[in-house]
């Protein structure tokens, strides 16, 4: 099964559709630099706001920009929108954490504030995470369509970063999964042979070929990067003749995770008019 990632999309979008319309919500994207995987996703953010009537207001920085630049500008973004994005990876001079902590809460709908899951009126989430990472949530929402069942598999989820790995590798654990990770630095590509499931955002064109895994794998490829001018995924396209359920890059896990966002930004706004 070679999974549709924008037909999915598509039906969040339509799931979507009454809560926003009229609403007037709006979205603060913040862009340090120019990259070409980066811009692919900013532009298919800002095509999600629009199929769902959001404003979006962009503020762009150079790749020179400094710590102080970026959270300056997040500030002013929170005071003037519904969420944030910043989008990441931000260039090597900032830092990132600094900049994470200064988004606001209520505001994240990437689930990248250290303090978001504290964030919270008890008698709407009882304490638990107001939502979680749009990737991870991508993950399993394709995952679940696809009917594959993660509780008691064995997960293999390759790279370890704040966007795909740690949060999909979390998502996994709290469904019942035995998840191990495996990274560039640690582990071996041969731990793949095993899994029933993995998920992979290293971000390495062709990382993962065919004698990688086993047959009937459920093979989720969030890694995208670019290699001469072409957007890739980590996974070799011919392990879709291997997988049971593959997804292709560009059009599986990315538009899925985009529309993920816009469904964080309606709980954020619903416990808004809660407070």
């Amino acid at each position: 099964m070679i999974i549709d990632g924008r037909a999915i999309a598509e039906d969040i979008y339509t799931e979507l559709g009454t809560f926003f319309a009229g609403r007037g919500a709006r979205l603060g994207l913040l862009v340090v630099g120019v990259d070409a995987v980066i811009g692919s996703f900013v532009r298919i953010k800002t095509r999600g706001a629009q199929r769902l009537g959001i404003e979006t207001l962009r503020i762009d920085l150079p790749a020179d920009a400094t710590t102080e630049d970026v959270i300056s500008r997040t500030h002013k973004l929170a005071g003037e929108t519904d969420a944030i994005i910043v989008q990441l990876p931000l260039p090597k001079q900032i830092d990132v954490n600094a900049v994470l902590a200064s988004i606001p809460a209520q505001r994240d709908v990437d689930a990248l504030h250290p303090e978001l899951v504290e964030w919270v009126n008890p008698t709407v989430s009882e304490g638990k995470r107001i939502v979680d990472a749009p990737v991870a949530l991508a993950v399993m929402e394709i995952l679940k369509r696809a009917n594959v069942e993660v509780s008691g598999k064995r997960a293999v989820v390759v790279g370890a970063g704040r966007l795909v790995g740690v949060p999909t590798a979390e998502l996994l654990k709290k469904n019942g999964a035995d998840v191990s990770m495996f990274t560039l630095q640690e582990g071996s590509i041969e731990d793949l042979k095993t899994a029933d499931v993995i998920v992979s955002g290293a971000g390495k064109p062709g990382l993962i070929k065919p004698e990688h895994i086993k047959k009937g794998v459920a093979l989720i490829d969030a890694g995208a990067s670019e290699q001469g001018g072409v957007i890739m995924g980590d996974a070799d396209p011919s392990c879709a003749e291997i997988a049971s359920v593959f997804t292709p890059v560009p059009g599986g896990v990315g538009p899925v995770a985009v529309a993920m966002i816009f469904r964080n930004l309606r709980t954020l706004i619903e416990l808004e008019d809660v407070h």
